[in-house]
């Protein structure tokens, strides 16, 4: 049996004509949606797409299989649908806490997806930089919140009765103005290569990112700006300008506004965890299957199938 979720990403491709621009429609890196396709393709015997210098075509038998994949995800929608009315959610109404990179680029399709699939339910998204989400779901502001965390970083206990679960796993990767001489090679490049660039730091006070920090601080980076509310969008922008290099999301690199060249660290063990947060104490079918919308867009890690 096809797996739905690999099913959903053949149709992103066919949408999108590039498997580039389909992962960013579905909120996967490049790879982690390559080895979804590629596991498609190991259960269907056969080659689905051919790739090409401008994006990536189905073959025939990508075709055939997208369109039965179409009917199979429009079926389980009515399925989904139909389950909803039996289990209370003709009505009632959603609060959803997120933070800006997972309200851009993650939050729009499962959204959509959930809206199908619930259109009875009053949806309200609201803004919640962490670690605040978190606070906001114990305090019953909102249902569930998409937050992130850093590694490295000191544990931070969640309130009582409430529940974390990873749904994305990215490195941090570097960033520079392009043509920087980092960003030229392929390899990883090591972390000690860093000593002596002048960064643009998130400041050590921000507390999601004070691991980190310390990391770069460890292998002499040196701070030319700090920016001390969190906001990527300025980093990446002031990095495209020449004003220094920064450790940033793989997906803020890749959904960049400014024009930034990127290369991947070694050893790769900086990363930030995208989880969604909720009560334990509480039953919301519409936020169950919410959660379970997550759970079926990225999974548990963006890095495997």
């Amino acid at each position: 049996m096809y797996d739905p979720t690999r099913l959903a990403a053949l149709v992103a491709v066919s949408e999108a004509g590039s498997i580039t621009r389909a992962a960013e429609r579905l909120g996967y890196t490049v790879p982690a949606l390559s080895q979804q396709l590629a596991k498609l393709e190991r259960e269907a015997g056969t080659a689905l797409l051919v790739r090409h210098h401008r994006g990536a075509r189905l073959t025939g038998a990508g075709e055939l299989l997208v369109g039965h994949a179409r009917r199979v995800l429009d079926e389980m929608e009515r399925a989904r649908h139909e389950l909803a009315r039996l289990a209370g959610l003709s009505g009632g109404r959603l609060r959803v806490g997120t933070f800006p990179t997972a309200g851009i680029h993650l939050l729009p399709p499962v959204l959509s997806a959930f809206r199908r699939a619930h259109p009875d339910v009053e949806l309200t998204v609201t803004g919640h930089e962490p670690p605040s989400g978190v606070a906001a779901v114990a305090a019953g502001e909102v249902d569930l919140a998409l937050t992130h965390t850093y590694e490295p970083a000191d544990p931070v206990p969640l309130p009582a009765a409430v529940s974390a679960e990873p749904i994305l796993v990215e490195e941090l990767v570097l960033v520079t103005r392009p043509g920087h001489a980092l960003a030229g090679g392929t390899s990883r490049l090591p972390l000690a290569e860093l000593a002596g660039q002048p960064l643009i730091s998130m400041a050590p006070d921000h507390p999601p990112r004070q691991g980190v920090e310390r990391a770069l601080a460890g292998v002499g980076a040196s701070p030319a700006v700090l920016v001390g509310t969190p906001g990527y969008a300025l980093v990446c922008a002031l990095v495209s300008a020449g004003l220094g290099v920064a450790v940033v999301p793989e997906m803020v690199a890749r959904t960049a506004a400014t024009p930034v060249g990127t290369r991947l660290l070694e050893p790769g063990d900086l990363r930030r965890t995208i989880s969604v947060v909720h009560r334990t104490d509480e039953s919301s079918p519409a936020a169950d299957s919410f959660r379970a919308l997550l759970r079926g867009a990225f999974g548990r890690s963006a890095g495997t199938g």
